[in-house]
């Protein structure tokens, strides 16, 4: 089957490859419609490696995706050729103690799409659990679905924060998944948003949500503004979305005490974190990775229209124009936000 396929870092081709096709017990086959690209493909692409994941051998990217039921397998009933759906692109041990707990994410043997060594979804069509694939409304477009994935990240980073109405929140970083984490907040019941970046034109976009406040931290230090914002108190949650560890210096200042910070972003060395500030204030740390367990309340949130993606998908490529996509990607133009390929 045809796919985008890394070769080695910095080489991409589009290409036949063999993936399996089988459809099991409990499976289904779904041609692909939409395909986001994601900070993490692009790293692959750019970098070979994220941490312990390297890419060792040829391997097919994608794991934001979209499209329709071509074929179900025995004992499918939830799903049914025709059906639009979009992908939950990780798949666990359902019998591990992990997904027991509910934790399925974190489940050591967790199979995750474009994931070394795990092929992607770059690719015509898949084959996928039935339980991890996801019937959409009518009203929610396959570019929407395509970023329920991850608007999942940002919805798990307000689960984990424990919102409260009318809490005021503090997102570090307005790239993508920061401004995923910036609608979750929002939708989940907070009253205001301060977003945070070093370039105008990520905070630009950001502020065209009703509700976000952008700070360009070139201009104004951040524990300044959530001061002025806030009396002095500080933020009942922030959510560090930029992975960087400059991100980390003061970050205590800006949570209010006994606030939350969420850690979301993923920083590629180690960072210093102040746990003598984040004491005297008793401020409640929690951490992302992926997601579970929120994806049917991101469909359902997108289609209710209290979360409003479209405006994030900035370019769409067909997919013989997919190595142009990851080349665009890794420019990382500020103005960009999602960029999606359609099949």
């Amino acid at each position: 089957m045809r796919a985008l396929v890394l070769e080695r870092q910095r080489e991409l081709s589009l290409r036949e490859i063999d993936l399996p096709r089988t459809l099991g017990p409990g499976d289904v086959r779904i041609k692909i419609d939409t395909v986001g690209v994601c900070g993490s493909d692009v790293h692959y692409y750019t970098h070979g490696r994220i941490g312990p994941f390297v890419v060792k051998e040829p391997m097919v990217l994608g794991h934001e995706a979209a499209g329709t039921v071509i074929e179900a397998g025995p004992g499918v009933t939830s799903l049914k050729p025709g059906d639009r759906v979009c992908m939950e692109p990780g798949i666990p041990d359902l019998t591990s103690k992990a997904s027991k707990l509910g934790l399925y994410n974190v489940d050591p043997s967790v199979v995750f799409w474009a994931t070394p060594p795990v092929h992607g979804c770059l690719t015509p069509e898949v084959v996928h659990p039935a339980g991890f694939t996801f019937k959409l409304p009518d009203n929610v477009s396959f570019a929407e679905a395509a970023m329920v994935e991850p608007f999942a990240v940002g919805l798990q980073a307000a689960v984990k924060a424990r919102i409260q109405p009318g809490d005021f929140a503090v997102v570090i970083g307005a790239g993508p998944i920061g401004i995923m984490a910036a609608l979750a907040a929002l939708a989940g019941g907070c009253s205001r948003v301060l977003i945070s970046d070093l370039l105008p034109e990520k905070l630009a976009i950001a502020e065209r949500y009703s509700g976000i406040t952008g700070v360009n931290i070139r201009e104004t230090k951040l524990a300044d503004a959530v001061a002025a914002a806030t009396d002095g108190w500080g933020a009942d949650v922030v959510f560090e979305a930029s992975g960087s560890p400059r991100a980390y210096p003061g970050i205590f200042d800006v949570v209010r005490p006994g606030g939350c910070l969420v850690v979301i972003g993923m920083p590629v060395e180690p960072v210093a974190v102040d746990l003598v500030a984040a004491a005297a204030k008793e401020v409640r740390i929690e951490t992302v990775f992926r997601y579970a367990n929120v994806y049917d309340r991101a469909i359902a949130m997108i289609a209710s229209g209290k979360v409003d993606l479209k405006p994030l998908v900035t370019h769409t490529y067909g997919f013989e124009d997919s190595i142009k996509a990851f080349e665009r990607a890794a420019e990382g133009r500020p103005a960009d936000v999602k960029l999606q390929i359609k099949l």
